[in-house]
């Protein structure tokens, strides 16, 4: 695979990125024959990994999947960024990853994926989605780009369903008062699962209750406004962020006595144990972990809607092969958009059926799974089977 050159000014400097560049990136060989980087033999993948929040559960489940289990089962190498805080941080992430001699770029940082992917095609480097999608206007635009495989994982209109059902869970359990946590908005999953919790609490929103018309709100007023929620649940409190200001937040929320606690994104991570104190219910949308476990078993944790820490494979096994050649496309010739469900627990024994089934140890995208799409031969069909099963 070809890579710009045209960044670096010192010929000096050019010339030891050429060397170690076309070592690693299926150049072809003086006799003809092509060097492929094979997952299990010959030379390394290195793959770039842009994260957004480095703390969550959710984010530790997937490195340690990709780092303890994937690198040790193909010969690949994973470089994951540092916490990524808007597009400028993801786009000069890439710059170093390309750098780097990274023949690949997989996303779980979102605040800006239209830049990412023009970044990718500047420097020649494939890209991919692993966590959230783009939304269909920025899809469009996008999936013919040839450095663009794909994405995989939660659609939109998915995350606004999963939020939705959360919501309703609390309602038919009787909740009349309900603060929210509304994590990283404007990051578009948040704003979608926010969407929906509004709608499952029978809320309207600036007078709107559909999908796009909450949501795009959303999006203008970067957050909930209180003022412009309407319904016969009463929602006490909504704050996002972390740190400090969220501390405050936290405890003018609890004092507000809410019903429940209902969070879109790691309120089990900053706020399980003052749930757990305080004896407010709450939900959230997180990851299948032992401390989330805990918190479902012995604490006030009563839903969590969540995806496997492996469920990141199938997107790391389409990478793979277009960094061999197979650059995998759907039926009309498109780069991958396939919905990835999420697995909802209720209770510690509906938890333990995902969380036992599912580690870094035997995940259950294991080297066999994936091996089935790791492959010269693999088309969109077997991928699509692949994660649909699982």
């Amino acid at each position: 695979m070809k890579k710009k050159l045209m960044k670096w000014l010192n010929v000096g400097l050019v010339s030891v990125l050429l060397v170690s560049m076309l070592a690693g990136c299926g150049k072809k060989s003086d006799e003809g024959s092509e060097t492929k980087s094979d997952g299990g033999k010959g030379e390394t993948v290195k793959i770039g990994v842009l994260v957004a929040d480095v703390s969550s559960e959710n984010a530790m489940a997937f490195s340690a999947y990709y780092n303890d289990y994937v690198a040790k089962e193909y010969n690949v190498e994973f470089q994951f960024t540092d916490a990524l805080e808007d597009a400028a941080s993801e786009k000069a992430a890439i710059e170093k990853f390309a750098s780097q001699g990274c023949q690949g770029i997989i996303s779980m940082s979102s605040s800006d994926r239209a830049l990412q992917i023009e970044t990718c095609e500047e420097y020649e480097v494939y890209y991919a989605v692993a966590t959230g999608m783009l939304d269909d206007a920025q899809y469009e635009e996008y999936k013919s780009n040839e450095f663009f495989v794909g994405q995989i994982g939660a659609s939109m209109t998915a995350e606004y369903e999963t939020g939705l059902d959360m919501a309703k869970y609390f309602v038919e359990k009787g909740a009349k008062k309900v603060a929210i946590y509304g994590a990283f908005i404007p990051n578009p999953m948040h704003v979608y699962r926010t969407a929906g919790v509004l709608a499952g609490l029978g809320c309207t929103y600036g007078g709107a209750s559909d999908q796009e018309g909450i949501a795009g709100q959303i999006f203008g007023d970067q957050g909930v406004d209180l003022s412009k929620v309407a319904g016969d649940v009463e929602v006490v409190a909504y704050f996002q962020g972390y740190g400090d200001t969220t501390a405050d937040e936290f405890n003018a929320a609890s004092q507000a006595a809410p019903d429940a606690f209902i969070s879109v994104g790691m309120g089990t991570t900053f706020f399980a144990q003052q749930l757990n104190t305080a004896e407010i219910p709450f939900g959230d949308i997180d990851s299948f972990t032992s401390s989330n476990s805990e918190a479902m078993k012995n604490g006030k944790l009563e839903y969590i809607a969540a995806v496997y820490g492996s469920s990141i494979g199938p997107v790391f096994a389409v990478m793979l092969d277009a960094i061999n050649g197979n650059v995998i496309r759907d039926e009309e010739g498109n780069a991958l958009s396939i919905n990835q469900a999420y697995a909802v627990a209720t209770n510690g024994d509906e938890f333990d059926e995902y969380f036992l089934k599912d580690n870094s140890d035997s995940p259950i995208f294991d080297k066999e799974t994936l091996d089935a799409i790791v492959s010269d031969t693999a088309n969109f069909e077997d991928v699509k089977s692949l994660v649909e099963a699982h």
